[in-house]
């Protein structure tokens, strides 16, 4: 297909639509913009950052957040987005969507085409955190095998203590035990939500602060590399003199 070329209806390289798929004027115009803007330089530099590459433009965050502000809350589109299988019109797709108009079916649908970090981290933090059922799809995928599906279990339990600034403390228990759970887990991407859940969960409060510290001591324990890098980066951050004055502070102000 050359260069700035658009995809006809069913033609390769739409992930999953039905062969009489037809594409918006929306869509057509977003994948024009992508195509006429790809970046070799950008795509090299995006795989080695681990990010899967092979239906990628190279299009940098900023750029693509600019387009996303053309085209907010707009269901229909960021369905065509996410079923392109394009790396940014995915990345587009969890920024354009309405968490309002978003189900479960869609979420675990595409959870499950998840094949970069950078892709589960803006699904979870800019979209599934929205919706009712964030606090229980955290606890569902973190119980999962797939990589990038447990990643998106523990993406959630780090935007949520972050995004859903209302929430008791009392509503991040269940995340505890999983965190404690899955630290043996020794796949890169897995360990480092993880260890990034535990540490927005201590960053939230004193109270959750001390149950983090205490459940990265338990982790320390643990026959696991994972769990040890854990451990020790979690603590390091979790009981230096910043977060701790931080924390202290905000409690001071909450009384």
């Amino acid at each position: 297909m050359a260069e700035g070329e658009t995809l006809g209806p069913g033609e390769p390289g739409r992930l999953g639509a039905p062969s009489n798929w037809s594409m918006s004027a929306k869509f057509q115009a977003i994948l024009k913009r992508l195509k006429a803007h790809k970046n070799p330089v950008n795509i090299a530099g995006m795989a080695r950052f681990g990010i899967a590459t092979d239906k990628a433009f190279g299009i940098k965050h900023p750029d693509l957040k600019q387009i996303a502000r053309e085209y907010r809350r707009d269901h229909a589109l960021a369905q065509e987005l996410w079923s392109s299988g394009y790396h940014e019109a995915r990345l587009l797709a969890v920024d354009i969507d309405d968490p309002k108009q978003v189900t479960e079916a869609q979420a675990e649908a595409w959870v499950k085409d998840i094949v970069s970090w950078d892709i589960c981290d803006g699904f979870t933090g800019n979209l599934i955190d929205k919706t009712p059922f964030a606090y229980k799809k955290a606890v569902q995928w973190a119980h999962r095998d797939e990589e990038f599906v447990r990643r998106a279990g523990f993406a959630l339990m780090a935007w949520l203590p972050v995004h859903d600034k209302k929430a008791p403390d009392g509503k991040f228990d269940p995340f505890f035990p999983l965190i404690l759970r899955y630290a043996t887990d020794e796949r890169n991407f897995v360990k480092k939500a993880v260890n990034w859940a535990l540490r927005q969960l201590g960053k939230r409060s004193l109270a959750l602060n001390r149950r983090a510290i205490k459940t990265a001591r338990q982790i320390a324990k643990l026959d696991s590399k994972a769990a040890r890098w854990i451990a020790k980066d979690a603590l390091k951050e979790l009981e230096g003199d910043s977060v701790q004055t931080r924390l202290r502070e905000k409690a001071k102000k909450g009384k």
